[in-house]
C-alpha cells in the first residue's frame, strides 16, 4: 500500500485528479490517498492558498499527485506552485515531451526532456517597486542549485540512456549569473564523459526547437528559460493537454500537469486528463510500480490512437470521465489478455 498525498487543486483541478484517480484505480495500484485541499477556495478557512498541514502530508508521505492551481496575475497571492517546490526543496522541474500516436502534430519524432531549475533565478520572487514608474526584480543564480540540477539531469540521461544533454542560457549578455550556470554545468559534464554535452543560447534554442526538434534529448535551463521552453515544447507534441511534469527534491516529489487550471471549464467535464495521467505514469515509475506505469501509458496510447473517447481539444466529443474510463477500460483488456 502506497500513502500518497493528493491536491485536487482548483479550476478543472478536482476534475482530472478524479478522472486521473479513475485510471490509475484499474492498474490494482494500492494506494490510501490522503486529499488535501490548496489554492483560492481555502483562503477564507485557512488563511492562506497553501496551509501547513499540505506540506507536513507531503513531508509524511514523500509522493503527491496535484492538479493545477490558479496563479492570480499581477496582483493577490504568491503562486502556490512556486511556494511548494521552494518550501520542500524540489529543486528538479522534470517535464517529458513525446510524439503520441494520435495527436496530429507537425512533427512525429520528438522525444526530449527538460530539467528546468526549481528554486531560484526570477522565481526566487526578490522584487521591489522603487518609486510609482520604477519597479525591479533581481536575478539570483547559485553554484549549488546550478551544479545539481546538472547533476539531475545528466544522471537520468545516463540510467535512461540518454545520447546528449544541451544546457541552455543566455550567458552572453547575463555573464554572471547565466555565465556560473553554464559554468556549473560544464563543471558537471566532465564527470559523464560517455554523454555528448553543448551549450546553445535560450534564443537559438527557442529557433532550433521550431525546426529541428528531433536532434534534441536532454535539455538543462534556469528557472525561467525552462518554464518558456517546457510549453513550446509540449506545443511540438500536441499541447499542454498531454504534457506531463514532476517537481523532484531528494527525498520528495509532486507530479502534476504542466497546464494550468482553465477556471472557464471547471465543473463542465471538458478539460483532457490526459497531462495528469501522463504525470501520474511518471509517479509510478518513481514509487517502483513500473508494470502498473507501462500498463496505463500502453492505455493511454490505445485510447489516442483509437480517437474514439477523447475530449474535444483532442478533437473528440467525450467528456473528462468518459475519457478517464475509457482509459480504465484498456488497462483492464490489457491485464484481461495476459
Amino acid at each position: 500500500m502506497h500513502n500518497i498525498t493528493l491536491i485536487p487543486g482548483d479550476g478543472i483541478g478536482p476534475e482530472i485528479t478524479e478522472a486521473a484517480q479513475i485510471a490509475i484505480e484499474a492498474t490494482n495500484v494500492k494506494i490510501n490517498w490522503e486529499v488535501v485541499n490548496a489554492g483560492e477556495g481555502v483562503i477564507e478557512k485557512e488563511g492562506s492558498p497553501l496551509p501547513g498541514h499540505i506540506l507536513e502530508s507531503i513531508r509524511k508521505n514523500k509522493v503527491a499527485l496535484k492538479g493545477p492551481i490558479t496563479t492570480p496575475i499581477g496582483s493577490g497571492f504568491r503562486s502556490v506552485n512556486v511556494a511548494l517546490r521552494k518550501e520542500l526543496d524540489l529543486y528538479a522541474c522534470v517535464r517529458p515531451n513525446k510524439t503520441m500516436p494520435g495527436i496530429n502534430t507537425k512533427f512525429n519524432n520528438v522525444d526530449l526532456v527538460i530539467f528546468r531549475e526549481n528554486t531560484e533565478d526570477l522565481y526566487a520572487g526578490i522584487e521591489r517597486k522603487i518609486d510609482d514608474d520604477t519597479a525591479e526584480s533581481i536575478k539570483r543564480i547559485t553554484r549549488k542549485a546550478s551544479e545539481r540540477i546538472a547533476k539531475s539531469a545528466f544522471e537520468y540521461a545516463q540510467k535512461q540512456n540518454r545520447q546528449k544533454v544541451t544546457v541552455v542560457t543566455k550567458a552572453n549578455i547575463c555573464k554572471l549569473s547565466d555565465g556560473l550556470f553554464l559554468e556549473s554545468a560544464k563543471n558537471i559534464a566532465k564527470d559523464y564523459p560517455e554523454i555528448k554535452f553543448e551549450e546553445l543560447l535560450i534564443d537559438n534554442m527557442c529557433m532550433q526547437l521550431v525546426q529541428y526538434p528531433e536532434v534534441y534529448d536532454v535539455l538543462l535551463l534556469p528557472n525561467l528559460y525552462g518554464d518558456i521552453v517546457s510549453d513550446l515544447a509540449a506545443g511540438l507534441t500536441g499541447g499542454l493537454g498531454i504534457a506531463p511534469g514532476a517537481n523532484i527534491g531528494d527525498e520528495l516529489a509532486v507530479f502534476e500537469p504542466v497546464h494550468g487550471s482553465s477556471p472557464g471549464l471547471a465543473g463542465l467535464s471538458k478539460a483532457n486528463p490526459t497531462a495528469l495521467i501522463l504525470s501520474a505514469v511518471m509517479m509510478l515509475k518513481h514509487i517502483g510500480e513500473q508494470k502498473a506505469a507501462k500498463v496505463l501509458y500502453n492505455a493511454i496510447v490505445e485510447v489516442l490512437k483509437k480517437g474514439e473517447c477523447i475530449t474535444y481539444d483532442l478533437g473528440g466529443h467525450a467528456s473528462t470521465f468518459e475519457m478517464a474510463e475509457a482509459i480504465a477500460k484498456e488497462i483492464r483488456k490489457i491485464f484481461a489478455s495476459k
